[in-house]
C-alpha cells in the first residue's frame, strides 16, 4: 500500500483518480418476473464484449446457460435468485452491472443491491406495462433518489401503444418519461427505432442466435425510400416524434441525476434489437459514482482514502472451496491489493490480501479497484452486511435495514448427528442474508425460525442446506404473517406487561420482535398499548455480533 493511498494524493495520482471515477459507470436492473432481465443482462455482456455468445434462461441442445445466474437451482429453475456482480469495459467506459433477483421473494437482497447501485435500469414488459414488482423496487430507488432509465423490452411481440406506456408510468409513478428513441412499428412489424436527438433511422435485422444483431443507421429520408422500412411505419413514428418534441418534457440532466425524469428506450432483449443504442446513450446520460452520505457527511469519489462498504454476502459461490465472500462497493478513493483497512464495526485493522474481481462465479485477483467498482473479500465471518471498510479518518456509511418478513416456519433438524453442519449452514445463510433468522424466547426450543418474504427464499434455504451442506431439514409453518420490532428493546416490553394474540420472538441480534397472525391483531395491539412503538424496518446494528445458532 502506498502512502499516498490514505492521506493527501499527488497531482497525477488525483487526477488518475477522477479519470478512473469518470470512466465508470454502476447500475442495477429492476423488473417484474418475466419482465426479460437476465436475458438483458446477457445481451449487454454480450455487446460489452464481455461474453462471446448469449444463453438463453432456458438453454436448449447445445445453446449455452446464462452466465448471470450462476447457482445450481437459478439453472433448474430458470429464474434468478441471488444477486451478482458483472464487470465489462464498453466503450472506454467500465461498467458494473449488478445483476439482481427479480423474483419478489427475493426482493430484500435487490434492496440491498440497490445501496450499492448508482443508477437502475427499469425493465417494462411492452404487453403488461408497469407490474407489482416494478413499482414496489421504483419506490426503493425513488426513496434514494436514484437515476432510473426506462427500456421497455419484447417490442417484437404484440403489445401496448408506446405513447400509453410512457402515460401509465407518469400518471402511476410520478415519474417524467424522455425517449430517447422511438419504434419503428411492434410486433411482428418491429422495424427499428428512431433516434430522438440526431433523428437518425436504426434498422435491425434478426442475427443468429446469441448473436449481436445487424444494423443499419440511415438518415429518415434515405430510410423512406430505401425500401428497407414500411413507409406508412416510418411516417407513424416520425409522426408521433412530433408530437413528442411539441408536447413533451425537454432533456435535462439534472432532473436525470436526480431521478425524475427517466431516459426512455424501447428494444426486443431477446432479438438484440435496441440493444447497442440503449448501451451508447446510458454511457452518455448515466450518473457516475457520486458523493454518499456518512456519518461524517457526504464522501466524495476522488477523496484520497480508501472507503466502501460490504452491501451483500454469498456463500460456497464456489463448493468445491467451501467459500464465503463479501461484495464491496468502492466508495471513494483508491483501492489497492493486500492494503491494511480499518473495520468500522469492530475497529480492527484487517488486511485484504485477495481481492477478486467477480464476473457471475467466476473470479480472478485484482490489484486495484475504483470507486463505482465491487471487489469480492474473503469472508472468514468477519463481515456483516452494512459494514464500512476505510482508510484514515473514522467514516461509517448507512447500515442496511431488514425488512419485516411475511412467513415463518420452524427449521427442523431430524438427524441429530448433523447438528454441526446444520448449525454452520444456517449460521452462513442468515450472515449472507438468504433468510432472516428468529427465536424462540422459550431457550430450551433450539431449532431456529425462518422468517422470509416469500415462500420461494424457504425452499432456497432447504435446498441449499442440502446440497452445500448436507443436512436435510423439515418446516413447520407457524400461522403468523405479520412482525413487529419493539422500539426500545426488552425494557420497553417489560413496561406493558402481558400482552395477547402475538407470538414474543427474538431476533439474532437478541431484540424483541412481535409475530401476528394478521393486520387486525396489529391494530388491536396498537389499540391496547398506544405507547408501544413498534417497527415495520429492523433497526440498523452497529458494534454487536449477532448470536449464532
Amino acid at each position: 500500500m502506498t502512502s499516498s493511498t490514505a492521506s493527501a494524493l499527488t497531482t497525477p495520482e488525483l487526477e488518475a483518480l477522477a479519470g478512473a471515477v469518470a470512466r465508470r459507470r454502476n447500475f442495477a436492473i429492476i423488473s417484474h418476473p418475466d419482465a426479460g432481465k437476465t436475458t438483458l443482462t446477457e445481451k449487454l455482456l454480450l455487446y460489452g464484449g464481455a461474453i462471446q455468445q448469449a444463453g438463453a434462461v432456458k438453454a436448449k441442445g447445445e445453446q449455452r446457460k446464462v452466465t448471470s445466474d450462476w447457482m445450481e437451482l437459478e439453472k433448474q429453475r430458470g429464474i434468478s435468485i441471488t444477486s451478482t456482480v458483472l464487470q465489462f469495459d464498453y466503450s472506454g467506459s467500465t461498467i458494473n452491472l449488478l445483476d439482481t433477483p427479480g423474483h419478489q421473494d427475493f426482493s430484500e437482497d435487490t434492496y440491498r443491491t440497490l445501496a450499492a447501485a448508482d443508477n437502475a435500469v427499469m425493465l417494462e414488459d411492452a404487453a403488461k406495462g408497469l407490474e407489482p414488482q416494478t413499482r414496489k423496487l421504483f419506490e426503493v430507488c425513488r426513496m434514494r433518489r436514484i437515476p432510473i432509465f426506462t427500456f421497455i423490452n419484447k417490442m417484437d411481440r404484440p403489445g401496448r401503444e408506446p405513447l400509453a406506456l410512457l402515460d401509465e408510468i407518469e400518471q402511476e409513478l410520478g415519474l417524467t418519461c424522455w425517449p430517447v428513441n422511438w419504434p419503428i412499428g411492434s410486433g411482428d412489424r418491429f422495424r427499428g427505432v428512431i433516434d430522438r436527438r440526431s433523428r437518425q433511422v436504426i434498422l435491425f435485422e434478426r442475427a443468429e442466435r446469441g448473436r449481436q444483431s445487424e444494423e443499419r443507421i440511415l438518415p429518415a429520408s434515405e430510410a423512406a425510400a430505401s425500401g428497407l422500412v414500411e413507409p406508412d411505419l416510418l411516417a407513424q413514428a416520425l409522426e408521433e416524434l412530433e408530437l413528442l418534441d411539441g408536447a413533451g418534457a425537454d432533456l435535462d440532466l439534472e432532473l436525470v441525476h436526480a431521478g425524475e425524469l427517466s431516459p426512455v428506450f424501447f428494444g426486443s432483449a431477446m432479438t438484440n434489437f435496441g440493444v447497442r443504442p440503449f448501451l451508447d446513450a446510458f454511457l452518455e446520460l448515466a450518473q457516475k459514482p457520486s458523493p454518499r452520505p456518512s456519518s461524517a457527511g457526504a464522501i466524495d469519489p476522488i477523496a484520497p482514502g480508501f472507503s466502501g462498504f460490504v452491501f451483500k454476502l454469498q456463500a460456497n459461490m464456489d463448493p468445491r472451496h467451501r467459500d464465503r465472500v463479501a461484495f464491496v462497493r468502492v466508495c471513494s478513493g483508491k483501492f489497492e491489493k493486500d492494503m491494511t483497512v480499518q473495520h468500522a464495526r469492530t475497529g480492527k485493522s484487517i488486511r485484504l490480501s485477495r481481492p477478486q474481481k467477480l464476473f457471475g462465479q467466476e473470479r480472478e485477483v485484482v490489484e486495484d479497484a475504483y470507486p463505482g467498482d465491487v471487489i469480492g473479500l474473503n469472508n472468514p465471518g468477519m463481515f456483516a452486511i452494512g459494514d464500512t471498510l476505510y482508510l484514515g479518518p473514522k467514516v461509517e456509511y448507512e447500515g442496511i435495514p431488514c425488512f419485516s418478513p411475511e412467513i415463518f416456519a420452524w427449521l427442523r433438524n431430524p438427524n441429530p448427528s448433523a447438528f454441526k453442519s446444520f448449525r454452520k449452514g444456517v449460521n452462513e445463510l442468515r450472515e449472507e442474508g438468504a433468510v432472516q433468522i428468529l427465536y424462540d424466547t422459550d431457550e430450551s426450543k433450539r431449532d431456529p425460525i425462518l422468517a422470509a418474504v416469500g415462500q420461494l427464499q424457504l425452499e432456497v434455504v432447504q435446498y441449499r442446506l442440502e446440497h452445500e451442506y448436507g443436512v436435510q431439514t423439515r418446516l413447520e409453518p407457524l400461522g403468523f404473517s405479520v412482525a413487529r420490532w419493539v422500539v426500545g428493546g426488552w425494557s420497553a416490553l417489560e413496561r406493558v406487561g402481558r400482552i395477547f394474540n402475538c407470538k414474543t420472538v427474538r431476533d439474532a441480534w437478541n431484540r424483541p420482535v412481535l409475530l401476528f397472525k394478521n393486520d387486525w391483531n396489529l391494530g388491536q395491539l396498537a389499540e391496547d398499548h398506544p405507547d408501544l412503538e413498534l417497527s415495520a424496518v429492523a433497526p440498523v446494528v452497529s458494534g454487536v455480533e449477532p448470536i449464532a445458532l
